[in-house]
């Protein structure tokens, strides 16, 4: 019998093992730092002629991997499956399985429609009938993020530029998953915004499963503050780091970890030379001494005329 190397205890922890077995390292998604936002999530899967069984598979077990990384819950993710071909049929619901086993079960059941590839309508058809209150999805009100994850591996028979334009308006953010002889033209024309954060390509069916780690980094909110902090007052997490607050009253320290009291300062701003002053009396003197010549002036022009009067007696 062979042996296999014991591992540390860390390492042990950050295994994932998925369906196939193939281990993926790195924190779980039920490690207490990392939980996924809510979401109401809708898979889009392409399981037309040209995906063979045996890659189909494959992909159940992609949808299966994610939904273990998600937080899924009547509160938390909810979980929906749009399959299509040259049809569309809608799996389930977002309000059907509500825990992770009961997800993974019916993802299991899925079978492939098998002919054309009509990812257009398959768009619509989640945008029309899957995203809506009457089948799960939370209402505006709530905040709930709508995200659409399209899985295909050929070109759409159909349009999908404006249709996903439209359920993008509607608040719908599309990540688009080309396998193989997808067209990657296609690709960007369903995606969100911006398209290196919403575009994904893989050679395979076969590493398709790689992309879970992807998909965990970009649904899965870490809580830097939560793995432990040394700010003095108030922890800010942000994406996988953190910054320091400080409580009303108080200003940052230097070191960007302490908090000081804040200090207010009165400060008595005087002109040494007053200035001002003196230019207002040098004004106020100038306006006197107008005054006084234009009285002289009309004095002086009353004697002349006196003396002009008694000139003449």
């Amino acid at each position: 019998m062979s042996t296999v190397p014991q591992e540390s205890l860390p390492e042990a922890q950050n295994r994932i093992i998925t369906h196939s077995g193939v281990a993926i390292t790195g924190r779980t998604a039920t490690d207490s730092q990392c939980r996924s936002r809510p979401l109401d999530l809708v898979f889009i899967i392409d399981s037309s002629r040209s995906v063979r069984p045996g890659e189909f598979e494959k992909v159940k077990i992609f949808l299966a991997d994610m939904v273990d990384t998600l937080d899924v819950g009547p509160d938390a993710t909810r979980v929906a499956v749009v399959n299509y071909a040259s049809t569309v049929k809608i799996e389930f619901l977002l309000k059907n399985h509500l825990t992770k086993d009961s997800i993974k079960q019916a993802i299991n059941r899925i079978e492939p429609l098998a002919a054309g590839t009509m990812t257009g309508m398959a768009i619509k058809k989640a945008m029309d009938e899957a995203f809506i209150e009457k089948s799960g999805a939370r209402p505006k009100s709530k905040n709930i993020s709508k995200v659409a994850i399209i899985v295909t591996d050929g070109r759409p028979q159909d349009q999908v530029e404006e249709v996903s334009a439209a359920a993008r308006a509607s608040g719908i953010e599309i990540y688009a998953v080309g396998v193989d002889r997808a067209d990657k033209q296609s690709l960007k024309l369903m995606a969100s915004n911006p398209l290196e954060d919403h575009v994904f390509y893989v050679e395979t069916y076969g590493v398709i499963e790689k992309l879970t780690s992807k998909f965990r980094e970009t649904l899965c909110g870490m809580d830097a503050c939560a793995m432990g902090h040394d700010c003095e007052h108030i922890c800010v997490s942000s994406g996988s780091s953190f910054y320091c607050k400080c409580r009303k009253g108080y200003i940052l320290n230097e070191d960007q970890k302490t908090c000081s009291l804040k200090q207010v300062k009165v400060e008595i701003v005087q002109d040494p030379c007053m200035c001002e002053a003196r230019l207002a009396f040098q004004r106020q003197t100038q306006t006197s001494l107008q005054d006084l010549n234009a009285k002289l002036a009309a004095v002086t022009r009353k004697v002349e005329q006196m003396e002009n009067m008694l000139g003449r007696m």
